[in-house]
């Protein structure tokens, strides 16, 4: 077969790790670093923790795989679930610019459980991450600008990117990766409307894409079969939840374009649609010594995705729900500088930002928006309570290819995550880190965190 989907399978399924160039197996290594740590960062939280509870009273006590959560062990399925929901909790796992979309919350989890109970090496793990990555970011970008309106990319394009991660692992050949893409398109979803309750819904997102991929590919194995066109097909995925696809971007240079170098590691603690107008705004701020009570109005100059997704949210009154929020990350900009996981957790109940909030607006921007979703493009009009109208750009946000974290950056963030509400010592997290630099060298992939014994969040 030679349709978008079978092409994209069939190039999945070939891929070993000799024909990946060194440059995409060290980012993929930068990448699962800082997953980890967004991993631990989100271990407490309670939408997480009903997750893995859900997990340990329907899953095995104890198993190959590790969870993160609950610091032991389970099944795969269980622990690609909990591993998941934890990853993308505090807003600080990476995201693909073209695509919209979360790769490393949706396919490290269940790449690690299932190299854990396969015994597989640290190379096969990589090269599944590769896998994953490479077909979850062109099956965004197939999906297109009108998808992400309604559906979060990140749960739908999700469970077939943690279907072709686990695929390799399981060692699928190119006829049941494309069952096992087959299986897991019919089972995408993930709709926006969470964002105007401050439901949990986001968690569940990513606990399911994880957990219907892996299934799929387990599945496949045992020759279940799939959709073969499930993504371009006349009653496939583009074909109910989007208008704009384009099945070419679903084999858009294969073997010669890593979209894996193309992913950006996420530097505030909150959307990514704030990240262009907060580093902006901190141009200003840094620029003009400004604080917070020297600021009468800002306008952040955005694309249409940002008013699609940051427009429900009014009022937020959850700390996730501030995440989300404009005028709340903006506010803490002005206010600390950063907009890092303590300042969120301190936002709520500030009367300061809360005033911020409301001298905040968000206004559609032609440049910024023609240039999304390949460039992220940051905009602020900031007016001075003494009456100066000062302007801030950034045409590449912090964490992007081009203005990417280095390995100290990266480490200096997965201590700070990890350490977040006291999740993992200074040790455990000196040991992560080593594990993961010194994983193309591993023969049989084990635990990460080495089962942290100190306990879980309640």
């Amino acid at each position: 077969m030679s349709h978008p989907s079978a092409i994209l399978t069939r190039f999945l399924a070939d891929l070993r790790y000799e024909h990946i160039p060194a440059p995409v197996l060290r980012r993929a290594e930068d990448l699962l670093l800082d997953c980890l740590g967004s991993m631990l960062a989100g271990s407490g939280a309670r939408a997480v923790q009903a997750i893995a509870h859900y997990g340990q009273a329907m899953g095995p006590q104890q198993g190959p795989a590790e969870n993160l959560v609950t610091r032991s062990g389970t099944s795969p399925v269980f622990a690609a679930m909990s591993n998941a929901a934890a990853a993308h909790m505090v807003e600080q796992d990476d995201v693909h610019n073209g695509s919209v979309f979360h790769p490393a919350a949706v396919v490290m989890p269940p790449a690690m459980a299932l190299a854990q109970a396969q015994g597989a090496s640290g190379r096969d793990l990589l090269t599944a991450i590769v896998a994953g990555y490479e077909a979850g970011i062109r099956i965004g970008e197939f999906l297109g600008r009108s998808h992400y309106t309604i559906f979060h990319t990140t749960g739908t394009a999700g469970a077939p990117a943690a279907a072709m991660a686990a695929g390799k692992l399981l060692g699928l050949d190119a006829a049941r990766m494309l069952h096992a893409l087959g299986s897991a398109g019919t089972q995408a979803a993930g709709l926006w409307e969470f964002l105007r309750d401050g439901a949990d819904s986001k968690q569940l997102h990513t606990a399911r894409a994880a957990a219907n991929g892996l299934m799929s590919a387990w599945l496949a194995a045992q020759g279940f079969t799939g959709a073969s066109r499930i993504l371009e097909g006349p009653q496939g995925m583009a074909a109910g939840m989007s208008r704009d696809a384009d099945p070419a971007r679903l084999t858009d240079g294969l073997g010669s374009r890593w979209a894996l170098l193309e992913t950006s590691f996420k530097y505030h603690a909150s959307c990514r649609h704030t990240h262009p107008a907060a580093d902006a705004l901190l141009s200003v701020v840094q620029a003009h010594d400004l604080g917070i009570a020297d600021i009468s109005r800002v306008t952040a100059h955005v694309h249409q995705g940002a008013i699609d997704v940051l427009g429900p949210v009014v009022n937020p009154t959850t700390v996730h729900q501030s995440k989300f929020s404009m005028g709340t990350v903006l506010g803490l900009i002005a206010k600390h500088r950063k907009a890092g996981l303590q300042e969120f957790d301190d936002a709520p109940a500030d009367p300061d930002i809360a005033d911020f909030r409301a001298r905040v607006a968000m206004q559609l921007d032609p440049e910024v928006d023609g240039a999304y979703p390949r460039r992220w493009i940051g905009k602020v009009t900031v007016t001075t309570r003494q009456g100066q109208t000062l302007h801030g750009r950034v045409d590449t946000p912090k964490g992007d290819p081009d203005n990417t974290l280095s390995r100290p950056e990266i480490e200096d963030k997965v201590r700070r995550l990890g350490s977040y509400h006291d999740a993992a010592g200074d040790t455990d997290l000196d040991a992560l880190i080593g594990r993961v630099w010194g994983l193309a060298d591993t023969a049989r992939v084990g635990d990460f965190c080495s089962r942290i014994t100190q306990p879980a969040h309640p």
